[in-house]
């Protein structure tokens, strides 16, 4: 069997003028970086023209530690879309390097439904993350700068700033650091650290953004720190804004590429999805509904995560509105939620599979709350047995929910077809708007407590001190109306991560909240989030190579 990057290489791409070409862009609009990619300029975003697009949302039920392949189905189900006479797009999130020298590897899809060049997209690509770190850190040496500075210094207080740097790697050893040793000369000492580069929340702005305005005046509202006096300082008091959005001049431009079978992929910024809003751009997705009948995308980890920030977020502040949702469900993840283990996981369990179809139910019941209409993709693996398959099936229609087993990694848009098939009667037939799940001029704890219960399945929730202070701090700076993004564990429903299926009659704990009034969001904290991942024991990048003619392998 062919491995991800064996496949990729042996499809031959077509020069990205002609993938422009059939989008009706033109090949003097293109900046090209190369033959197989280019950025394409903001004109091409037409409301018009958006405005008949249909948009599919794909979202998954909680997934294992390997993820259920919704990168790789919306890939697919972008092809088959094509494969029947659709004209579609796929409009995904640029990988970032650590996951891909860690343990997840990249984020181009798999075997047959792939998004190319892979080496390039997974390998620092047209440098987007590059410059969302340079502008990111940019702003933590004007900060420290300030507060080094006699003549100019807005009187800081170090122990209240949180913005620390970036850097798009796993590397533990930078979470906790020191800063300014060595000296009156070489800074103030004060305790900071290092996110990776993906939990930005530049990298968050950059993908709300509508334009370069809209990205300069988000840049200027994030909150810094307070002065000795209680004054609060944003970037704009620190004139940092211009200069951000200057190092961001072309990262803002969507990223033009193709997947295996030639169909166009606009391949644009990366948030988190368990700290931020988990999905690609405002400007891509806006772009591709412009260019396109359809367009797929993709919101990170569970429905409970990013699918809720996709909607209550992203589309609130874009004026978006699914017509679709389709939920990947695999078969090991909902034996992984009936209690097997996950050694175990490819081995036939009816019984396990019957214990974890609540987990399914749960996120099929969420997806109702925005008033959408779901279509289940059962993204198939080789040990799947057809009476696992059939009782999915199965449970799917007496829930009254259209259900499709997709092959999507063996056969590419072929196996899915189906599932386009029913896609489109869903989108089509879809006659209103999706509803946020909360009102913004609700309380924020109002806005945590409806997400928690009616999202998680919460019984209540809980602040500890911290948080209670943080609560406190927002009031005053009059930021209660922002937008909510709980940061919590992708693998369970709850804030505990080893509480899998559906859980029940639980309590969430928020340890603090953070303010991101950039990205126009408040994140409350639960569970024990990790802003700054570690490589693990045997690190991906073991196996990836180069040979003297410049083949990488071992990218997966």
């Amino acid at each position: 069997m062919k491995t991800d990057i064996e496949i990729a290489r042996s499809i031959p791409l077509k020069p990205i003028v002609q993938i422009a070409e059939q989008l009706g862009i033109h090949p003097d609009d293109l900046e090209l970086y190369g033959k197989y990619k280019a950025k394409v300029p903001l004109h091409y975003i037409d409301p018009k023209k958006m405005a008949k697009g249909k948009l599919i949302l794909v979202s998954a039920i909680s997934p294992t530690p390997a993820g259920e392949g919704k990168t790789t189905v919306s890939i697919g189900l972008t092809q088959a879309l094509n494969r029947i006479g659709k004209q579609s797009i796929v409009a995904l999130r640029e990988p970032s390097l650590g996951p891909v020298f860690g343990i997840k590897g990249g984020a181009t899809g798999g075997g047959y439904s792939q998004v190319l060049p892979m080496e390039d997209i997974n390998l620092h690509f047209t440098g987007d993350f590059a410059a969302v770190e340079k502008a990111h850190n940019l702003l933590a040496a004007l900060i420290d700068n300030n507060i080094q500075s006699k003549n100019r210094s807005l009187g800081l207080d170090p122990r209240t700033i949180a913005w620390k740097r970036v850097m798009d790697m796993n590397d533990r050893a930078l979470r906790h650091i020191v800063t300014g040793l060595g000296g009156t000369s070489s800074g103030v000492p004060r305790e900071t650290g290092f996110d990776i580069t993906a939990a930005s929340e530049i990298m968050a702005i950059l993908c709300l953004a509508e334009n370069l305005s809209d990205l300069k005046q988000r840049l200027g509202n994030i909150f810094v720190g307070f002065t000795h006096d209680k004054k609060p300082i944003y970037a704009h008091d620190l004139k940092a804004e211009g200069a951000m959005a200057a190092l961001l001049k072309d990262a803002i431009k969507p990223n033009l590429v193709q997947t295996i079978e030639g169909t166009p992929a606009l391949i644009h910024g990366g948030p988190f999805a368990n700290i931020a809003q988990g999905t690609n751009t405002v400007i891509a997705t806006k772009m591709a509904l412009s260019l396109s009948d359809y367009t797929v995308t993709e919101a990170g980890f569970g429905f409970d995560l990013g699918a809720e920030k996709f909607l209550d977020i992203k589309c609130r502040a874009a004026g978006l509105s699914p017509n679709a949702v389709v939920l990947v469900a695999t078969i090991r993840a909902l034996k992984y939620h009936g209690g097997k283990p996950l050694a175990d996981l490819k081995q036939p369990d009816l019984k396990a599979l019957e214990a974890g179809i609540v987990n399914l139910q749960k996120h099929l019941e969420n997806i109702r709350l925005f008033h959408l209409s779901p279509v289940v993709a059962i993204n198939r693996f080789a040990t799947d047995s057809e009476e696992e398959l059939a009782f999915v099936r199965q449970y799917c229609e007496q829930q009254g929910v259209p259900v499709s087993v997709a092959d999507v990694w063996g056969s590419g848009g072929a196996g899915a077809e189906e599932l386009a098939e029913l896609v489109v009667k869903a989108a089509e037939t879809c006659c209103h708007a999706f509803q946020p799940l909360y009102p913004l001029n609700e309380t924020v704890e109002t806005k945590i407590a409806t997400i928690a219960q009616k999202i998680y399945g919460a019984e209540a929730v809980d602040y500890t001190p911290k948080a209670k202070a943080a609560l406190r701090k927002i009031d005053t700076l009059g930021l209660g109306g922002l937008a909510v993004c709980v940061a919590k564990t992708q693998k369970s429903l709850s804030d505990n991560p080893a509480l899998l299926g559906r859980p029940k009659d639980f309590i969430i704990t928020v340890r603090d909240i953070e303010i991101a009034a950039g990205a126009g969001f408040l994140i409350p904290i639960t569970g024990d989030i990790m802003r700054m991942p570690g490589l693990p024991e045997t690190p991906a990048s073991e196996n990836i190579d180069i040979d003297d003619q410049g083949q990488i392998s071992g990218l997966f």
